[in-house]
């Protein structure tokens, strides 16, 4: 069974609407959602980026739903708290997991964890509107463990513009980065804080690529050419990041999988695999990955969970996969990229 490394998550955002703050409903699992300590080790989960994520005001949805407009922005002071409840909690559930868990800041630590039998746990922000102007917040962020920025959700902020969810079109939605997107840019940078262009709309993909020298990264996304979802990044956004030593993590959420952009459960892994393969002959077998979006969006019922990752290993092999690629896939393009991004 493989090992997969994933490029994103959000049930940190699961948690602290359905937990106690003791992270009982992970470590001791409910049969719900995606996540939980025992299907992990059922499916070969060995760690990931864990996304903190304020979402916008109003009743919480079960993942995105097709909208021209944007969600509704959030408050700084209100993302802050948020974030930090968050990272608190993912902090909490490592100290009382008995060492199932390691928080991990160098590819180097998340290797040792693998190798220890720990689930590699990545503290990463998914939209930062947690940070004001100055960005003084990212020093306590980095100081908790923060490896990744994801520059926006899927609505505007201070720092720049995300996709709606629309369908049947591109990315090329609204104007880039904002003068405080561009210095977060910057800093992050500096910092070597890997920069997610996830749920950034065209223009702004384009900002980061002119402001960086490093690699960037889509944690989670998909092939515009393939599905046309804003949400998806178009060839010419593919072969930039191929010629940055970047990569994208495969989005499992449906809609981005199928041609007629359905949110429909039952969405073969036929759909998962010519994702695949587009993405590996657009950007070469390093540059690809896993960025489940689990706990985060509706995915195929043939995976269904953590648990059924053996089913999406099963169809890559029936496809002609080998052990080489296949653990690329899963783990070691991940590793290296936080290693060219990172350093060490």
């Amino acid at each position: 069974m493989l090992a997969w490394f994933d490029g994103h998550n959000d049930l940190l955002l699961r948690l602290s609407r359905l937990d106690d703050g003791s992270g009982r409903l992970f470590l001791e699992g409910d049969g719900k959602g995606h996540l939980d300590l025992e299907r992990c080790r059922q499916g070969g989960f060995a760690g990931g980026l864990f996304a903190c994520f304020a979402p916008s005001p109003g009743p919480a949805a079960d993942g995105p739903t097709p909208s021209d407009a944007a969600p509704a922005q959030v408050a700084q002071d209100d993302a802050l708290r948020v974030t930090q409840e968050q990272v608190d909690r993912l902090r909490t559930l490592i100290d009382t997991a008995d060492g199932a868990l390691a928080l991990c800041r160098t590819s180097a630590e998340i290797a040792a964890a693998m190798a220890a039998g720990q689930m590699a746990c990545v503290l990463h922000v998914e939209g930062a509107e947690a940070l004001g102007p100055d960005l003084v917040e990212l020093d306590a962020l980095e100081a908790a463990g923060l490896r990744s920025v994801g520059l926006v959700w899927s609505r505007s902020s201070a720092f720049g513009h995300g996709v709606p969810f629309r369908y049947f079109t591109t990315p090329d939605t609204g104007p880039g980065l904002t003068d405080a997107g561009q210095r977060l840019v910057r800093e992050l940078e500096t910092r070597r804080i890997l920069i997610d262009v996830s749920h950034l709309n065209e223009r702004g993909f384009w900002d980061v690529a002119d402001l960086t020298e490093r690699p960037f990264v889509a944690t989670h996304a998909n092939a515009n050419a393939l599905v046309p979802a804003a949400r998806n990044l178009t060839d010419r956004q593919l072969d930039c990041l191929k010629e940055r030593h970047g990569m994208v993590g495969l989005n499992l959420s449906v809609p981005d999988l199928r041609t007629d952009c359905r949110r429909d459960p039952e969405t073969p892994l036929e759909d998962v695999v010519r994702m695949f393969d587009y993405l590996i002959e657009r950007l070469g077998e390093d540059r690809v990955g896993l960025g489940s979006d689990f706990d985060g969006a509706t995915i195929p019922r043939a995976i269904g969970d953590v648990a059924g990752l053996p089913a999406l290993e099963a169809a890559l092999r029936a496809h002609g996969y080998d052990d080489v690629l296949l653990k690329k896939l899963a783990h070691r393009n991940w590793l290296a990229l936080l290693g060219r991004v990172w350093g060490g």
